[in-house]
């Protein structure tokens, strides 16, 4: 478990899957995802995260608001295998959060608890941020968590088709300490 001032990133409960596929659900959420995902994909999601966990010992993390304990959406870690993508062997650091917590700095909070985690605990030593080219909103995050840009990296993500408007991915990159 991982506290930033306003964030617990935890385990995944069971009694999380209805609000994680609620924010699923939102068009808003997904705009840089290629759509909602079913409440069937958001179960076989969280499945897949938690063995992730129990494999790696660290994933993508439950980020529940400390003011109140809703689930603001996940934030964390994941390891992307040789052949899934362009990017890949490599640790991604991501996140998703409802759009009633967009805008107030939640997602660099706990994205940099997650990149010093990776970084100390973790003993990670390089790890990743990819997105569309044009998802500025997610770039800004991944330039106030101190990554910077690797266009040597720069892909084509495998799963849009050709002239999918998100098809063409920016990697930005930070290193831990040698």
């Amino acid at each position: 478990m991982i506290e930033t001032a306003r964030l617990v990133l935890r385990p995944w409960r069971d009694d999380d899957r209805a609000a994680f596929a609620a924010i699923n659900a939102d068009p808003r959420v997904h705009c840089w995802l290629g759509g909602p995902i079913s409440p069937e994909a958001t179960n076989a999601m969280v499945d897949r995260i938690n063995a992730a966990m129990a494999a790696n010992g660290f994933s993508f993390w439950a980020a529940e608001h400390r003011v109140d304990g809703r689930l603001a959406g996940m934030i964390g870690l994941s390891r992307v295998a040789a052949g899934d993508l362009p990017v890949g062997p490599c640790v991604e650091i991501g996140w998703r959060l409802h759009p009633d917590f967009w805008g107030l700095g939640l997602a660099s909070e706990g994205a940099k608890a997650a990149l010093d985690w990776g970084f100390g605990p973790g003993s990670l030593a390089e790890i990743i941020a990819f997105t569309a080219q044009t998802n500025l909103a997610s770039q800004a995050v991944m330039r106030r968590i101190g990554m910077t840009p690797d266009p040597s990296r720069d892909f084509d993500h495998p799963r849009l088709a050709q002239d999918h408007p998100l098809r063409r991915h920016v990697v930005w990159t930070s290193k831990g300490q040698a």
